[in-house]
């Protein structure tokens, strides 16, 4: 089945505002202590916080004006917003104080000026955090509606129209990617069917990595690494995103080693799955930007170790490849730096909550960030892979013609995360190596190219939304194209729309981007 873009219909008023109800009492943890006003298009919705927590615990107990807001919602929904309530809205003291006290939580409070704010009209932002501090001080646990109830401020101001322009956000990036895709779609690119990939016989002895540790001087523990060695002269190095492990990767490892490509995949301490984990049992706060210096140094001391003899001699070119905030690694260990105005760019890009491109918090992240100085590797620069990459507000003018070497763009038609148009496109048609390609996979999401065997694994557990169609199919074309990328260099492989199965990926070179995007624009 081939994979498209859903767009939300329109609903009839009673049920948009039953949804909006349900929801936005949800997603609003911060309420006057008594009495919630709700605001939309010059409306003024008075409703009673003391007798909402008494409805919560006993849903008969409720009359008046509460009584027509919570009619707007059938009996699942009531049921739905009850338990809502009553369920602890922050679970675990540590990992909730260690997100608000991270960089990216004090971003989003911030901006909740656009949601909530005093009755006065000022920012509701630090009592929300005040008071969510105050409370896990006294307990572990602490429910919407006790939070609702213990805002210091008489009565606070809910905007649904800044509500509505969130969502309205959310429509329209689903609703430009869709209109991209049938774009693209139009295209005129040659067919190309692609099979599975090979399999190793059964004779054949397996695909395995060697586990090596290297000492580096920047980090305490040595690197864990895996080397899957090859044939060819030029060898891959392979960085997981935020939160990613190598593990997650090893399928794309083991592909490449098959087709001949020695590939080093390492993991990145403080910004790996174990961070993660220790994120979650709230032992440290989110891994952010701020861990991109030592990324890049991992990178760069890697490559010198093959140069040096300390790492087996992998080959005499080295390719970076990466996925999300690997590629954004890649990019930086190949000696990119931000352009000058990340301050100015960054001021009107977080103007409010950047929820259809997350990418942007981490960019802008990079401000307070001190990346090691620029330098040449210890080895030439074959090609740089991005998967899922970014950086539209890091080089919104020169993009990436500073590269010294070819660059494969890949993105996914379902990312909300790093969105292929904004991302991906607007980086793309500033380059300036003729071989470059940007690839967008149809049906692909963020997390395609991660892949978990074992459910234990998983940390999270995803929905199609974010998991894409078709994973495996769309990993299959992503190391197909990769490997032919890789293959046909220095001439750069045809652009052309590969098929396998349902999924199809749609391979450009500059001149089609270009046509691509005029096409957007009219």
């Amino acid at each position: 089945m081939t994979a498209s873009v859903l767009v939300p219909t329109r609903r009839p008023l009673r049920a948009v505002l039953r949804s909006l109800l349900a929801g936005l009492l949800w997603l609003s943890p911060a309420r006057a202590a008594e009495q919630l006003e709700v605001r939309l298009d010059g409306l003024r919705l008075p409703i009673d916080l003391v007798a909402l927590e008494a409805w919560s615990r006993s849903p008969a107990d409720v009359d008046g004006d509460l009584r027509a807001w919570l009619d707007l919602l059938d009996p699942r929904g009531r049921e739905q917003l009850r338990r809502v309530l009553r369920a602890p809205l922050v679970q675990d003291r540590s990992f909730a104080q260690q997100f608000l006290a991270s960089w990216a939580g004090q971003r989003v409070l911030e901006e909740l000026d656009q949601l909530i704010s005093t009755e006065q009209g000022s920012s509701a932002g630090p009592l929300l955090f005040q008071t969510l501090q105050e409370l896990l001080a006294r307990q572990s646990q602490v429910t919407t509606i006790e939070l609702l109830r213990a805002v210091p401020s008489q009565n606070l101001v809910l905007n649904l129209d800044g509500g509505l322009e969130l969502a309205a956000q959310w429509r329209n990036q689903i609703v430009a990617q869709s209109a991209a895709l049938q774009a693209l779609q139009q295209l005129r690119l040659r067919q190309v069917s692609q099979s599975w990939p090979a399999l190793t016989s059964d004779s054949a002895p397996a695909p395995r990595a060697e586990r090596l540790q290297l000492p580096v001087a920047h980090r305490r523990q040595p690197l864990e690494l895996q080397i899957w060695p090859g044939s060819r002269p030029a060898w891959v190095l392979l960085s997981p995103g935020l939160g990613g492990s190598a593990a997650q990767l090893e399928w794309l490892a083991a592909g490449l080693q098959q087709r001949g490509w020695p590939v080093l995949l390492l993991d990145h301490p403080g910004s790996d799955e174990r961070a993660m984990r220790e994120l979650l049992e709230g032992r440290r706060p989110p891994p952010g930007a701020e861990t991109l210096s030592e990324r890049v140094l991992d990178l760069q001391a890697v490559v010198r170790a093959v140069d040096q003899g300390a790492l087996p001699r992998l080959g005499e070119q080295v390719v970076l490849m990466g996925h999300s905030l690997g590629g954004l690694s890649s990019l930086l260990a190949a000696g990119l730096r931000p352009e000058p105005g990340l301050a100015r760019r960054c001021a009107r890009a977080l103007d409010g909550i950047p929820l259809t491109n997350l990418s942007r918090l981490l960019q802008c992240q990079l401000r307070d960030v001190s990346l090691p100085p620029a330098q040449p590797l210890a080895q030439p620069l074959q090609a740089v892979v991005s998967l899922n990459g970014f950086g539209s507000l890091l080089w919104p003018h020169r993009g990436l013609r500073a590269l010294p070497a070819p660059m494969l763009l890949v993105g996914g038609s379902l990312d909300l995360i790093t969105p292929p148009l904004g991302e991906q496109l607007q980086l793309f048609l500033r380059e300036s190596q003729p071989q470059s390609r940007l690839v967008l996979l149809e049906g692909g999401s963020h997390f395609s190219p991660v892949r978990i065997d074992r459910q234990e694994q998983a940390l999270f557990q995803l929905g199609e939304e974010f998991v894409g169609v078709e994973p495996q199919r769309v990993q299959a074309l992503t190391l197909g194209l990769t490997a032919d990328f890789l293959s046909t260099l220095p001439k750069g492989i045809s652009p052309q729309r590969r098929q396998l199965g349902g999924v199809t990926a749609y391979v450009l070179n500059r001149r089609q981007a270009e046509s691509w995007s005029d096409a957007l624009k009219n």
